[in-house]
C-alpha cells in the first residue's frame, strides 16, 4: 500500500484557491469518494495478504492437535460420558412426566366414577 494514486491526490490539496461554494461542495464529495476508494483498496490488500494465512493457520492447528492428542483424548471421553448422562436424565424426566400424567388422568377418572 505504499504506492497508491490517492496519495498523489492528497498532495495537491495545499494550493491556495479563491473560495467558491460549488467548488467546495465538489471537493468535499471528491474527498469522500477518494476515502471510500482508499478503504476498499486497503481491505482488498489485507484480504489478499490473509488469503494464504487461513490455510497456514489450519495446518498449524492440525499439527498441534496431532502432537498433543493425549491431552484431548480424556476430554473427548469425558464429553461422551456427560452426553450420556444428559440423555439418560432427559429420558428419566420424560418417563416421570408420562407417569405423572397417567396417574393424573387415572385419579380424575376415579373421582368421576365416585361422583357419578
Amino acid at each position: 500500500m505504499a504506492v497508491d494514486s490517492t496519495f498523489e491526490f492528497e498532495k495537491r490539496r495545499n494550493r491556495p484557491v479563491k473560495y467558491d461554494r460549488d467548488l467546495m461542495g465538489k471537493t468535499i464529495l471528491a474527498m469522500q469518494r477518494v476515502q471510500k476508494i482508499k478503504e476498499t483498496r486497503e481491505e482488498r490488500f489485507f484480504a489478499n495478504r490473509m488469503k494464504d494465512a487461513k490455510a497456514e493457520k489450519k495446518m498449524q492447528a492440525r499439527v498441534e492437535i496431532e502432537e498433543s492428542i493425549e491431552l484431548l483424548a480424556p476430554a473427548v471421553a469425558k464429553r461422551e460420558e456427560v452426553m450420556r448422562n444428559v440423555v439418560d436424565s432427559a429420558r428419566a424426566r420424560i418417563a416421570a412426566r408420562k407417569k405423572s400424567s397417567i396417574i393424573g388422568v387415572a385419579s380424575k377418572d376415579m373421582e368421576e366414577m365416585e361422583q357419578g
